[in-house]
């Protein structure tokens, strides 16, 4: 099975701390993976932790809240070579890719390097759910605000752009996004930027924004839009997830 249309799920969230495991996935990985239509069987579900590395203690940390919740989970490590013979064969074989948040600008240099970057377009284009949370957000885009660089937040522009906006992560938690995703929507330095609080994710098919949803009550998503010299910023009420 595949997604019905290219699907990309982009969010700041995806995670809870587990009863018995460090680690569960909350209920927007669940929305990717019904996204998907991976059903009558366990689904398939590729981790990428480039933005962080690929640390280890990570992966043995989703591997553990894959089998809490019934997933086969493939990991894909690109350090400090593929873990995997056939790349490309292994991600258009998964229902949906989860990429872990960190450093979106070293993810995007080192996919790159490794031709991953066209093979996420072929997935999508195939019907693999892309998705992910932070960094895993941001890079589907055409950029967004991050702290790759120091804990002083900077304008990242050479995203993947398969969505044609900007976007903003963790909006209601990080104090320096919302007035620096403002500043460079004004400016031109970004497009109209969609963007989320934590624990919201956004729908996306094609590249057309269908849903907000959200595992956390209370949270929003908000559409920055250019208005002259300034910019119009437009709330998007998320739909509840049913909790896991």
């Amino acid at each position: 099975m595949a997604a019905i249309e290219p699907t990309i799920v982009a969010t700041s969230g995806g995670h809870r701390t587990g009863g018995r495991t460090m680690v569960e996935f909350d209920a927007l990985v669940h929305h990717a993976v019904d996204l998907s239509g991976a059903h009558g069987r366990r689904p398939r579900v590729m981790y990428v932790g480039t933005a962080i590395g690929d640390a280890e203690h990570f992966t043995a940390r989703m591997t553990e809240a894959a089998r809490v919740a019934g997933f086969d989970l493939t990991p894909l490590h690109l350090f400090p070579r593929p873990n995997l013979e056939d790349v490309e064969a292994s991600v258009l074989a998964q229902d949906v890719v989860w990429v872990m948040g960190g450093s979106v600008a070293n993810l995007l240099a080192v996919w790159r390097v490794h031709g991953l970057d066209r093979i996420m377009r072929r997935a999508w284009a195939a019907g693999v759910v892309l998705s992910g949370v932070s960094a895993g957000s941001i890079c589907w885009f055409r950029g967004g605000t991050t702290d790759s660089f120091g804990p002083e937040l900077r304008p990242l522009t050479d995203a993947l752009g398969f969505l044609p906006y900007g976007n903003g992560v963790h909006y209601d938690t990080d104090p320096g996004r919302r007035p620096l995703v403002h500043r460079l929507v004004a400016e031109g330095t970004l497009p109209t930027t969609h963007c989320t609080d934590d624990g919201v994710g956004l729908v996306y098919r094609g590249t057309r924004l269908v849903e907000a949803v959200a595992e956390v009550p209370g949270k929003g998503a908000y559409a920055v839009t250019r208005d002259g010299d300034g910019v119009s910023e437009e709330r998007i009420e998320p739909r509840r997830l049913p909790g896991v």
